[in-house]
Parts: C-alpha cells; sequence; structure tokens
C-alpha cells in the first residue's frame, strides 16, 4: 500500500507580490526551496492564514536571497501581498518506509522570509 504523507513545508511565510497576469504558479525564493528540499515545477499545497483559502499549483524557482513568495495567475486572487501563507508538498510512498520519514520542515523569519540560523 502506498499513502501521501507531508514531504515539506514552508511555514508561515509572508506573500511579497501577485501577479494576475501571468501563466501561472509561485515563485519561491530558491534558498527556501533549497532549505525545504523542493524543487521548480513540484505541486504544492498553499493555506492562506488571512483569509482560509487553501489551493494546489506549482513551484517557479525564484531568486536565491530575494524572499520572494510571489502567487501567480488565477492563484494571485487568492492572496494579497502581506498575506502570511504556508507552503506544503507531499510525497507517495510505501506505508512502512512512511513510518520513518522525517519531513523538511523550515520555519523562515515572516518579516523577512528569511532562513532564521
Amino acid at each position: 500500500m502506498r499513502i501521501e504523507v507531508l514531504k515539506s513545508k514552508i511555514h508561515r511565510v509572508t506573500v511579497t507580490d501577485a501577479s494576475l497576469n501571468y501563466i501561472g504558479s509561485i515563485t519561491i525564493d530558491e534558498d527556501l526551496m533549497d532549505a525545504a528540499n523542493m524543487i521548480a515545477g513540484e505541486k504544492v499545497a498553499i493555506v492562506n492564514n488571512n483569509n482560509g483559502e487553501r489551493f494546489e499549483t506549482y513551484i517557479i524557482k525564484g531568486e536565491r536571497g530575494t524572499g520572494t513568495i510571489c502567487l501567480n495567475g488565477a492563484a494571485a486572487r487568492r492572496v494579497q501581498p502581506g498575506d502570511v501563507i504556508i507552503i506544503i508538498s507531499y510525497a507517495s510512498m510505501d506505508f512502512e518506509e512512511a513510518k520513518t520519514f522525517k519531513p523538511w520542515i523550515i520555519f523562515p523569519d515572516t518579516k523577512t522570509n528569511k532562513l532564521i540560523d
């Protein structure tokens, strides 16, 4: 049996931009992607702490060190710059493997979206 489990989570980052006139996705600072073990094109769930919205999209690599968190396309209607969101990815794995799997969870500074040492 295979199940879906939490693979990676960027817990509480601040939306820096929302760009409606774009093909779609979420742009994430590459430093945050690396720390959370996420890659470009990966499917993610977005949870908006400000308004309760939950939706899915995929990742586009953002410029390293900028703190960029930008929702693009239709997803831009579900956030406002300044909203705090959680970005979650899941992995499908064998049930026994899932019992010992340890996800990557990071807690950036919500003011700067930079990693906290």
